[in-house]
C-alpha cells in the first residue's frame, strides 16, 4: 500500500509542476521536443505550426487520462469505489460506474474536437470544401457523437432512455411557453446550419454594424466587428429579420453633406469632389481612384450631396470617411459655404 502511495504521490507532484511551469509561460513538451531539429524529422515549413500542437494535445491526454487510471488503479481495492450505493432495472449503480459514464462523454468530446481541429481540415483540403461548409460538418459531427456518447452514458447508468424521453416531453409541454424563444433560437440555428444562408467568415450589417461571423451555434451566432466588440445575435434574427450579407457586395465609403438652399450646386460638387480625390491620393489600397458626387435631394432649406468611393474592407471604409469630412469641412471655408441648418420636423 505504501508502494502505490509513493508513486501516487510522485505522479501527482509531477503533473503539478508541469501546470505551474506552463501557467508562468513555460511549455515543458515544446521545450523538450526542440532539442529535436525539425529538419530531420521532416522538410517542412510548418512542422512546428501542424505537429505540436499535436503532441501537445497527446502529452495532455495521457497525463490526464493517465491519472484518472492511475486514481481508479490505485483506490481499486476500496469499497466506496466498487461497492454498490443504488440498484435500477438490474444495474448496480457505484461510484466507479459513474466515473465511466463521465470519461465516455469526456472522451468522445475531446475526440471529436481533436477530430475536426487536425484530420478534417486536410479532408476538407483534399475535396475543395469551403470554410462555411466544413464548419457546417463539424458541428453536426460533433452534436450526432455528443448525442450517442450520452446516450451510451445514460445506459451504462442504468437510465431507461425511453422512460427519459417521456420525462422530457411532459416537462416539455410543461415550460414550453416559457423557452419558446429558445427553441425558436434552436430551430433557426439548424436551418441556419442545413439551409447555409450565410457562413463562417463572411461578413453581415447587423443594425447598422458590420462585421464577421465566426461562430454558428445552435442558439445563437458571433459576429466580431471592428468596433463595437463582439456581438452574440439569436440564430432567430436571422430567420425573421432582413440580414444584409455584405461579402459578396463591393463596400463604399459614402458622406452625405447638406448645404443651405440656394448654393451654387455645380461649385459644391466640384468642391466635393476635389476634396475626395485630394484625400484617396493621400491613401494606399483603394479600388477606385474616382469618386462618385451626386446631387441626391432637395429638402427645406437644404441640398443633399453624396460622395461615394469604393472600398477594401470596413476599417478603410470610416478611416476615409472621417478624412473626406475633415476635407470637406476645409474647403468649405475656404470658399464661405454654409452649412445647411439643422430644422426641428
Amino acid at each position: 500500500m505504501s508502494f502505490r502511495r509513493h508513486y501516487f504521490f510522485k505522479g501527482f507532484v509531477f503533473s503539478r509542476v508541469f501546470h505551474v511551469l506552463r501557467v508562468c509561460g513555460f511549455n515543458p513538451y515544446r521545450e523538450i521536443f526542440d532539442i529535436i531539429p525539425a529538419e530531420k524529422v521532416i522538410a517542412s515549413t510548418d512542422f512546428k505550426r501542424r505537429v505540436y500542437p499535436v503532441i501537445e494535445d497527446v502529452l495532455n491526454w495521457l497525463l490526464l487520462y493517465g491519472g484518472i487510471l492511475f486514481f481508479l488503479f490505485y483506490f481499486s481495492k476500496e469499497q466506496w469505489l466498487t461497492s454498490a450505493f443504488y440498484e435500477t432495472e438490474g444495474v448496480e449503480i457505484s461510484v466507479l460506474l459513474i466515473i465511466v459514464a463521465v470519461l465516455i462523454v469526456t472522451f468522445a468530446s475531446r475526440v471529436t474536437k481533436a477530430l475536426n481541429r487536425y484530420v478534417m481540415p486536410f479532408v476538407y483540403e483534399q475535396f475543395n470544401i469551403d470554410m462555411g461548409m466544413g464548419y457546417t460538418i463539424n458541428r453536426l459531427l460533433y452534436y450526432v457523437v455528443m448525442f450517442l456518447a450520452l446516450a451510451i452514458s445514460f445506459t451504462t447508468v442504468g437510465l431507461d432512455l425511453t422512460a427519459l424521453g417521456f420525462v422530457f416531453s411532459v416537462l416539455g409541454i410543461g415550460i414550453g411557453f416559457g423557452v419558446r424563444n429558445i427553441a425558436a433560437n434552436f430551430v433557426s440555428g439548424i436551418i441556419i446550419l442545413f439551409e447555409r444562408p450565410m457562413e463562417v467568415g463572411e461578413m453581415v450589417e447587423i443594425d447598422g454594424k458590420i462585421g464577421r461571423i465566426t461562430k454558428i451555434k445552435l442558439r445563437s451566432t458571433v459576429i466580431e466587428t471592428l468596433k463595437e466588440g463582439t456581438l452574440v445575435v439569436p440564430n432567430q434574427y436571422f430567420i425573421e429579420q432582413i440580414v444584409k450579407n455584405r461579402s459578396s457586395a463591393q463596400l463604399y465609403a459614402r458622406v452625405v453633406v447638406s448645404v443651405e438652399y440656394g448654393s451654387d450646386t455645380k461649385k459644391i460638387e466640384q468642391l466635393l469632389k476635389d476634396a475626395a480625390l485630394k484625400t484617396i491620393n493621400l491613401m494606399k489600397g483603394i479600388p477606385e481612384k474616382e469618386p462618385d458626387v451626386r446631387f441626391i435631394n432637395f429638402r427645406n432649406s437644404a441640398l443633399d450631396f453624396q460622395v461615394e468611393v469604393q472600398v477594401a474592407d470596413v476599417e478603410m471604409k470610416e478611416r476615409l470617411e472621417s478624412r473626406i469630412r475633415h476635407a470637406i469641412a476645409e474647403d468649405f471655408v475656404h470658399n464661405n459655404v454654409k452649412m445647411a441648418q439643422a430644422l426641428d420636423e
